[in-house]
């Protein structure tokens, strides 16, 4: 695969272009990695290209404004 957009990929590859990015994220059972496979569906359904999603976190990372929650990950 040459292309990881939208339109150069189906549903499927999307799945495990974002599987293969992430590792075996089922396998962590405290559930910190949740998320991240959470903040990637926009780019499985089609919605949004990866270079969107990671730039939208970044610039919440960089703003301090809320991304993506956490969860059992023990930060309280």
């Amino acid at each position: 695969m040459d292309s990881i957009l939208i339109k150069d990929t189906t549903r499927e590859q999307r799945e495990q272009i974002v599987a293969d990015s992430l590792g075996n994220i089922s396998a962590y059972c405290d559930g910190c990695s949740a998320g991240l496979a959470e903040m990637y569906q926009d780019y499985i359904d089609g919605v949004k290209e990866l270079r969107e999603i990671n730039m939208e976190f970044n610039a919440r990372y960089v703003s301090g404004r809320e991304g993506p929650g956490r969860s059992g990950c023990g930060m309280r």
